[in-house]
C-alpha cells in the first residue's frame, strides 16, 4: 500500500513539474507553424507562436529577427508593440504573424534579398517581452528561401 501511494506521489510532482514549465513569470514562446519556406515577390509570410506566461502580462511588445545566411545585408530586427487583450493567470494564446515580401499589401513589408541579385536562405527568430521586463527565450522557425525579383 506504501508503494502504491509513493508511485501515486511520484507521478504527482512529475505531471506537476511538466506544467510549471510551461506557466513561468519569463514569456515561453513556442513555434507552430509558417505557411510559406519559399517565398516569391508579393507573397504574405506568415507564422503563428504559441505563448504561455505565469502573470499574464505579455502585452509589451515581440520581437522579429531576419538573419541570412549568404548576405547578413538583408539581416533586421524589429519590435512590434502587442495590443493590449483581457489576461488572466497562466495565460495561453497565439501570435499571428504576418508579413509581405512587397509594399502596400497591407503588413509590414519585408525588404528583398540586397545581395547581387541573389536569393536570400534565412531563418526568422522571434522572442516577447512583457509588462514586468520579462523576456522569453529566442525561438526560430524553418529555413526560408527568399526569391529575388
Amino acid at each position: 500500500m506504501k508503494a502504491k501511494i509513493l508511485i501515486l506521489f511520484v507521478i504527482a510532482i512529475i505531471t506537476n513539474s511538466c506544467n510549471k514549465g510551461l506557466y513561468t513569470d519569463k514569456p515561453q514562446l513556442f513555434f507552430k507553424s509558417v505557411n510559406l519556406t519559399t517565398l516569391h515577390p508579393n507573397d504574405i509570410l506568415s507564422f503563428s507562436i504559441e505563448f504561455t506566461d505565469a502573470q499574464g502580462d505579455v502585452q509589451d511588445s515581440l520581437w522579429i529577427q531576419k538573419v541570412t545566411k549568404n548576405c547578413t545585408l538583408s539581416n533586421f530586427t524589429q519590435g512590434y508593440p502587442i495590443p493590449g487583450f483581457p489576461t488572466s493567470k497562466n495565460l495561453k494564446g497565439q501570435f499571428d504573424i504576418s508579413m509581405a515580401y512587397g509594399f502596400n499589401l497591407g503588413y509590414p513589408p519585408i525588404r528583398e534579398p540586397a545581395c547581387n541579385n541573389q536569393n536570400d536562405t534565412c531563418v526568422f527568430k522571434f522572442w516577447a517581452k512583457d509588462m514586468a521586463g520579462h523576456v522569453s527565450d529566442t525561438i526560430s522557425g524553418p529555413t526560408i528561401i527568399m526569391i529575388h525579383r
